[in-house]
Protein backbone atom coordinates (compact mmCIF):
# COMPACT_ATOMS: atom_id res chain seq x y z
CA UNK A 1 0.00 0.00 0.00
CA UNK A 2 1.33 3.45 -0.94
CA UNK A 3 2.22 5.77 1.91
CA UNK A 4 -0.13 8.68 2.55
CA UNK A 5 0.98 11.87 0.85
CA UNK A 6 0.82 14.62 3.45
CA UNK A 7 0.34 18.33 2.83
CA UNK A 8 2.80 20.86 4.20
CA UNK A 9 2.03 24.37 5.42
CA UNK A 10 4.04 27.38 4.20
CA UNK A 11 5.96 27.18 7.50
CA UNK A 12 7.10 23.57 7.13
CA UNK A 13 10.76 24.48 6.57
CA UNK A 14 10.68 26.83 9.56
CA UNK A 15 9.49 23.96 11.76
CA UNK A 16 12.31 21.72 10.60
CA UNK A 17 14.91 24.42 11.24
CA UNK A 18 13.52 24.91 14.75
CA UNK A 19 13.75 21.19 15.52
CA UNK A 20 10.01 20.54 15.49
CA UNK A 21 8.95 16.91 15.83
CA UNK A 22 6.68 16.45 12.80
CA UNK A 23 3.71 14.07 12.83
CA UNK A 24 0.72 13.42 10.53
CA UNK A 25 -2.34 15.46 11.53
CA UNK A 26 -5.49 16.09 9.48
CA UNK A 27 -3.63 15.33 6.26
CA UNK A 28 -0.66 17.59 7.09
CA UNK A 29 2.83 17.18 8.50
CA UNK A 30 2.60 19.30 11.65
CA UNK A 31 4.88 19.91 14.65
CA UNK A 32 3.59 18.12 17.75
CA UNK A 33 6.31 19.74 19.87
CA UNK A 34 9.69 21.45 19.67
CA UNK A 35 11.47 21.08 23.01
CA UNK A 36 8.80 20.16 25.56
CA UNK A 37 5.00 20.14 25.59
CA UNK A 38 4.99 21.27 29.23
CA UNK A 39 7.43 24.11 28.56
CA UNK A 40 5.44 25.26 25.53
CA UNK A 41 2.12 25.19 27.40
CA UNK A 42 3.71 27.09 30.29
CA UNK A 43 5.09 29.73 27.89
CA UNK A 44 1.58 30.44 26.62
CA UNK A 45 0.10 30.61 30.13
CA UNK A 46 2.86 32.86 31.48
CA UNK A 47 4.18 34.88 28.54
CA UNK A 48 3.61 34.26 24.82
CA UNK A 49 3.76 31.40 22.35
CA UNK A 50 2.80 30.87 18.73
CA UNK A 51 1.29 28.04 16.72
CA UNK A 52 1.22 27.32 13.01
CA UNK A 53 -2.50 26.75 12.39
CA UNK A 54 -2.29 27.07 8.61
CA UNK A 55 -3.89 23.64 8.29
CA UNK A 56 -7.20 25.20 9.38
CA UNK A 57 -9.34 25.92 6.30
CA UNK A 58 -10.26 29.49 5.31
CA UNK A 59 -13.35 30.31 3.24
CA UNK A 60 -14.82 33.53 1.88
CA UNK A 61 -18.50 34.23 1.14
CA UNK A 62 -19.79 37.21 -0.81
CA UNK A 63 -22.92 38.34 -2.58
CA UNK A 64 -26.16 40.21 -2.03
CA UNK A 65 -27.66 37.40 0.09
CA UNK A 66 -24.48 36.51 1.99
CA UNK A 67 -25.96 37.38 5.41
CA UNK A 68 -29.09 35.32 4.69
CA UNK A 69 -26.98 32.33 3.64
CA UNK A 70 -24.63 32.45 6.63
CA UNK A 71 -27.63 32.83 8.97
CA UNK A 72 -29.13 29.63 7.49
CA UNK A 73 -26.04 27.43 7.76
CA UNK A 74 -24.71 28.59 11.15
CA UNK A 75 -26.22 28.26 14.63
CA UNK A 76 -25.13 31.58 16.11
CA UNK A 77 -26.72 34.90 15.08
CA UNK A 78 -24.59 36.80 12.59
CA UNK A 79 -27.21 39.56 12.72
CA UNK A 80 -25.48 40.67 15.93
CA UNK A 81 -22.21 41.33 14.12
CA UNK A 82 -20.95 44.63 12.83
CA UNK A 83 -18.28 44.98 10.18
CA UNK A 84 -14.94 43.44 11.21
CA UNK A 85 -16.50 41.49 14.03
CA UNK A 86 -16.55 37.73 14.49
CA UNK A 87 -18.13 34.99 16.58
CA UNK A 88 -17.69 31.35 17.51
CA UNK A 89 -20.40 29.26 15.86
CA UNK A 90 -21.43 25.85 14.55
CA UNK A 91 -22.38 24.29 11.24
CA UNK A 92 -25.29 21.99 12.12
CA UNK A 93 -27.17 19.29 10.22
CA UNK A 94 -30.86 18.42 9.93
CA UNK A 95 -30.61 15.93 12.83
CA UNK A 96 -29.36 18.62 15.20
CA UNK A 97 -25.83 17.26 15.14
CA UNK A 98 -22.69 19.23 14.48
CA UNK A 99 -21.03 19.29 11.07
CA UNK A 100 -18.21 21.39 12.54
CA UNK A 101 -17.41 24.17 14.97
CA UNK A 102 -16.19 27.30 13.25
CA UNK A 103 -15.42 30.99 13.52
CA UNK A 104 -17.36 33.44 11.34
CA UNK A 105 -16.18 36.98 10.57
CA UNK A 106 -18.36 39.66 9.01
CA UNK A 107 -16.27 41.92 6.77
CA UNK A 108 -19.22 43.83 5.27
CA UNK A 109 -22.97 43.19 4.89
CA UNK A 110 -22.26 41.26 1.69
CA UNK A 111 -18.99 39.57 2.71
CA UNK A 112 -18.05 37.01 5.37
CA UNK A 113 -15.06 34.82 6.13
CA UNK A 114 -15.05 31.49 7.93
CA UNK A 115 -12.37 29.34 9.56
CA UNK A 116 -13.16 25.61 9.80
CA UNK A 117 -11.33 22.57 11.15
CA UNK A 118 -8.64 21.00 8.99
CA UNK A 119 -9.98 17.47 9.36
CA UNK A 120 -13.37 18.64 8.09
CA UNK A 121 -12.15 20.82 5.23
CA UNK A 122 -13.55 18.77 2.35
CA UNK A 123 -16.68 17.72 4.24
CA UNK A 124 -17.52 21.29 5.25
CA UNK A 125 -16.96 22.64 1.75
CA UNK A 126 -19.28 19.98 0.30
CA UNK A 127 -21.91 20.65 2.98
CA UNK A 128 -21.83 24.39 2.43
CA UNK A 129 -22.12 23.95 -1.34
CA UNK A 130 -25.11 21.62 -0.90
CA UNK A 131 -26.94 24.30 1.10
CA UNK A 132 -26.17 27.24 -1.19
CA UNK A 133 -29.53 28.17 -2.68
CA UNK A 134 -28.86 31.87 -2.18
CA UNK A 135 -26.61 32.64 -5.15
CA UNK A 136 -23.70 33.40 -2.84
CA UNK A 137 -20.15 33.06 -4.17
CA UNK A 138 -17.88 30.88 -2.01
CA UNK A 139 -14.11 30.68 -2.43
CA UNK A 140 -11.46 28.67 -0.60
CA UNK A 141 -8.28 30.62 0.01
CA UNK A 142 -6.56 28.16 2.33
CA UNK A 143 -3.71 27.28 -0.02
CA UNK A 144 -2.91 30.93 -0.73
CA UNK A 145 -2.50 31.89 2.91
CA UNK A 146 -0.95 30.92 6.23
CA UNK A 147 -2.36 31.30 9.73
CA UNK A 148 -0.34 31.90 12.89
CA UNK A 149 -1.89 32.01 16.38
CA UNK A 150 0.00 34.27 18.83
CA UNK A 151 -1.28 33.54 22.33
CA UNK A 152 -0.56 34.49 25.93
CA UNK A 153 -0.68 37.42 28.35
CA UNK A 154 2.16 39.16 26.46
CA UNK A 155 0.81 38.38 22.96
CA UNK A 156 -0.87 41.71 22.29
CA UNK A 157 2.14 43.71 23.46
CA UNK A 158 4.51 41.77 21.21
CA UNK A 159 2.25 42.27 18.20
CA UNK A 160 1.87 45.97 18.97
CA UNK A 161 5.66 46.35 18.81
CA UNK A 162 5.69 44.72 15.35
CA UNK A 163 2.62 46.44 13.92
CA UNK A 164 1.80 49.70 12.16
CA UNK A 165 -1.56 49.86 14.02
CA UNK A 166 -0.67 49.10 17.65
CA UNK A 167 -3.60 51.03 19.14
CA UNK A 168 -6.11 49.17 16.97
CA UNK A 169 -4.72 45.84 18.16
CA UNK A 170 -4.94 46.91 21.80
CA UNK A 171 -8.54 48.12 21.49
CA UNK A 172 -9.91 45.26 19.38
CA UNK A 173 -12.70 43.34 21.17
CA UNK A 174 -12.85 39.56 21.39
CA UNK A 175 -13.19 38.18 17.83
CA UNK A 176 -12.63 41.68 16.47
CA UNK A 177 -10.62 42.04 13.25
CA UNK A 178 -7.77 44.46 12.52
CA UNK A 179 -6.27 44.66 9.05
CA UNK A 180 -2.73 45.92 9.55
CA UNK A 181 0.90 45.08 8.99
CA UNK A 182 3.00 42.85 11.22
CA UNK A 183 6.74 42.90 10.53
CA UNK A 184 5.95 44.96 7.44
CA UNK A 185 3.64 42.30 5.98
CA UNK A 186 -0.14 42.72 5.57
CA UNK A 187 -2.19 40.53 7.91
CA UNK A 188 -5.80 39.89 8.83
CA UNK A 189 -5.54 39.86 12.63
CA UNK A 190 -8.46 38.39 14.59
CA UNK A 191 -8.55 38.52 18.39
CA UNK A 192 -9.30 34.85 18.89
CA UNK A 193 -7.55 31.60 19.74
CA UNK A 194 -7.82 28.09 21.16
CA UNK A 195 -5.87 28.35 24.39
CA UNK A 196 -7.98 30.33 26.87
CA UNK A 197 -5.46 33.18 26.67
CA UNK A 198 -5.57 36.56 25.00
CA UNK A 199 -4.01 36.90 21.57
CA UNK A 200 -4.56 37.07 17.85
CA UNK A 201 -4.79 34.68 14.94
CA UNK A 202 -2.95 36.19 11.97
CA UNK A 203 -3.82 35.33 8.37
CA UNK A 204 -1.23 36.39 5.82
CA UNK A 205 -0.17 35.36 2.34
CA UNK A 206 1.80 32.13 2.05
CA UNK A 207 4.72 34.11 0.63
CA UNK A 208 4.86 36.32 3.75
CA UNK A 209 4.45 33.58 6.35
CA UNK A 210 8.12 32.99 7.15
CA UNK A 211 8.82 36.73 7.44
CA UNK A 212 6.07 37.06 10.05
CA UNK A 213 7.09 33.85 11.86
CA UNK A 214 10.76 34.84 11.98
CA UNK A 215 9.94 38.32 13.28
CA UNK A 216 7.96 36.71 16.08
CA UNK A 217 10.87 34.37 16.84
CA UNK A 218 13.19 37.37 17.06
CA UNK A 219 10.73 38.92 19.52
CA UNK A 220 11.24 35.80 21.71
CA UNK A 221 7.84 34.28 21.03
CA UNK A 222 8.08 30.55 21.82
CA UNK A 223 7.11 28.20 18.95
CA UNK A 224 4.57 25.64 20.16
CA UNK A 225 3.19 22.43 18.71
CA UNK A 226 -0.04 20.47 18.64
CA UNK A 227 0.69 18.80 21.97
CA UNK A 228 0.72 22.06 23.91
CA UNK A 229 -2.31 23.28 21.98
CA UNK A 230 -4.30 20.25 23.12
CA UNK A 231 -3.24 20.71 26.76
CA UNK A 232 -4.22 24.38 26.68
CA UNK A 233 -7.60 23.86 25.02
CA UNK A 234 -8.60 21.14 27.51
CA UNK A 235 -7.52 23.27 30.47
CA UNK A 236 -9.63 26.11 29.03
CA UNK A 237 -12.69 23.87 28.48
CA UNK A 238 -12.68 24.10 24.67
CA UNK A 239 -14.15 21.25 22.59
CA UNK A 240 -12.53 19.40 19.70
CA UNK A 241 -14.51 18.04 16.77
CA UNK A 242 -14.45 14.24 16.72
CA UNK A 243 -14.17 14.18 20.51
CA UNK A 244 -16.75 16.52 22.06
CA UNK A 245 -18.57 17.34 18.81
CA UNK A 246 -19.83 15.18 15.95
CA UNK A 247 -22.49 14.70 13.32
CA UNK A 248 -24.62 12.60 15.68
CA UNK A 249 -23.84 14.46 18.92
CA UNK A 250 -26.09 17.27 20.08
CA UNK A 251 -24.17 20.47 20.81
CA UNK A 252 -26.56 20.87 23.75
CA UNK A 253 -25.00 17.78 25.34
CA UNK A 254 -21.59 19.36 24.76
CA UNK A 255 -22.64 22.46 26.72
CA UNK A 256 -22.75 24.76 23.70
CA UNK A 257 -26.29 26.06 24.13
CA UNK A 258 -24.80 29.51 24.74
CA UNK A 259 -23.57 29.70 21.14
CA UNK A 260 -26.89 28.70 19.56
CA UNK A 261 -29.42 31.40 18.68
CA UNK A 262 -32.95 30.92 20.03
CA UNK A 263 -34.62 33.50 17.81
CA UNK A 264 -33.85 32.33 14.28
CA UNK A 265 -34.42 29.34 12.02
CA UNK A 266 -31.34 27.50 10.80
CA UNK A 267 -30.46 23.98 9.71
CA UNK A 268 -31.30 21.66 12.62
CA UNK A 269 -32.84 24.39 14.78
CA UNK A 270 -35.92 22.30 15.64
CA UNK A 271 -34.15 19.17 17.03
CA UNK A 272 -31.68 21.42 18.83
CA UNK A 273 -34.55 23.36 20.43
CA UNK A 274 -36.08 20.04 21.59
CA UNK A 275 -32.77 18.93 23.08
CA UNK A 276 -32.52 22.26 24.89
CA UNK A 277 -36.05 21.94 26.28
CA UNK A 278 -35.99 18.22 27.16
CA UNK A 279 -32.34 17.81 28.08
CA UNK A 280 -29.99 15.09 26.84
CA UNK A 281 -29.24 11.70 28.44
CA UNK A 282 -25.64 12.71 29.01
CA UNK A 283 -23.82 16.03 29.25
CA UNK A 284 -20.19 17.00 28.97
CA UNK A 285 -18.44 17.48 32.31
CA UNK A 286 -14.92 17.84 33.57
CA UNK A 287 -13.13 15.12 35.51
CA UNK A 288 -10.10 15.89 37.65
CA UNK A 289 -8.11 12.94 38.95
CA UNK A 290 -5.75 13.10 41.88
CA UNK A 291 -2.87 11.31 40.18
CA UNK A 292 -0.36 12.66 37.65
CA UNK A 293 -1.78 10.35 35.00
CA UNK A 294 -2.88 10.90 31.41
CA UNK A 295 -6.60 10.20 30.88
CA UNK A 296 -7.36 8.85 27.42
CA UNK A 297 -10.51 8.89 25.25
CA UNK A 298 -12.66 5.82 25.87
CA UNK A 299 -11.73 5.40 29.54
CA UNK A 300 -14.74 4.74 31.77
CA UNK A 301 -15.92 7.06 34.53
CA UNK A 302 -17.43 5.29 37.56
CA UNK A 303 -19.48 6.54 40.50
CA UNK A 304 -20.00 4.08 43.37
CA UNK A 305 -18.73 1.30 41.12
CA UNK A 306 -21.25 2.07 38.36
CA UNK A 307 -20.18 3.23 34.90
CA UNK A 308 -21.72 6.67 34.35
CA UNK A 309 -19.71 8.01 31.45
CA UNK A 310 -16.73 7.90 29.14
CA UNK A 311 -13.78 10.19 28.56
CA UNK A 312 -13.78 12.12 25.28
CA UNK A 313 -10.48 14.03 25.76
CA UNK A 314 -7.79 14.00 28.42
CA UNK A 315 -4.41 15.56 29.18
CA UNK A 316 -1.88 15.90 31.94
CA UNK A 317 -2.25 19.52 33.07
CA UNK A 318 1.05 21.16 33.99
CA UNK A 319 -0.96 24.07 35.38
CA UNK A 320 -2.85 21.87 37.87
CA UNK A 321 -0.27 19.12 38.27
CA UNK A 322 -2.73 16.28 37.63
CA UNK A 323 -4.75 14.56 34.94
CA UNK A 324 -7.87 16.33 33.65
CA UNK A 325 -10.47 15.15 31.18
CA UNK A 326 -13.74 15.84 29.43
CA UNK A 327 -16.33 13.09 29.70
CA UNK A 328 -19.91 12.60 28.60
CA UNK A 329 -21.59 11.68 31.91
CA UNK A 330 -25.16 10.69 32.80
CA UNK A 331 -27.11 13.91 33.13
CA UNK A 332 -28.29 13.28 36.70
CA UNK A 333 -24.73 13.16 38.05
CA UNK A 334 -23.88 16.51 39.63
CA UNK A 335 -20.62 18.41 39.81
CA UNK A 336 -18.71 17.75 42.99
CA UNK A 337 -19.50 14.03 42.87
CA UNK A 338 -16.60 11.74 43.74
CA UNK A 339 -15.75 9.37 40.92
CA UNK A 340 -13.05 7.04 39.65
CA UNK A 341 -11.41 6.79 36.27
CA UNK A 342 -10.39 3.38 34.94
CA UNK A 343 -6.76 4.02 33.91
CA UNK A 344 -4.97 0.93 32.56
CA UNK A 345 -6.73 -1.47 34.88
CA UNK A 346 -6.46 0.76 37.93
CA UNK A 347 -9.18 2.97 39.40
CA UNK A 348 -7.83 6.47 39.94
CA UNK A 349 -9.93 8.59 42.33
CA UNK A 350 -11.20 11.92 41.10
CA UNK A 351 -14.04 14.42 41.09
CA UNK A 352 -16.59 15.53 38.53
CA UNK A 353 -16.08 19.27 38.04
CA UNK A 354 -16.74 22.22 35.74
CA UNK A 355 -15.15 21.44 32.38
CA UNK A 356 -13.43 24.81 32.39
CA UNK A 357 -10.41 23.93 34.48
CA UNK A 358 -8.77 27.30 33.84
CA UNK A 359 -10.18 30.80 33.45
CA UNK A 360 -7.93 33.67 32.47
CA UNK A 361 -7.75 36.45 35.03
Amino acid sequence: MAAEVLNRTPLFDAHRRAGGKLVPFAGYEMPVQYASIIAEASAVRNAVGMFDVSHMARLRFWGERATEFVQWITANDVGKLGDRQGQYSLLTNERGGCVDDIIVYRIAPDEYRMVVNAANHAKDAEWIESQNRFGVAVSDYTDDTAMIAVQGPKAVGVLQDLSDHPDDLASAPAFGVVECQVAGRPVFAARSGYTGEDGFELICSSADAEEVWNALLEAEVVPCGLGARDVLRVEAGLPLYGHELGDDLSPIAAGLGWVIAKNKKFIGSEPIARARAEGTPQKLQGVRIEAKRLPMPGMQVLVDGRVVGEVSSGVYSPLLGCGVAFAFIDAEIERGTACALAVRGKLEPGTIVDKRFYRRG
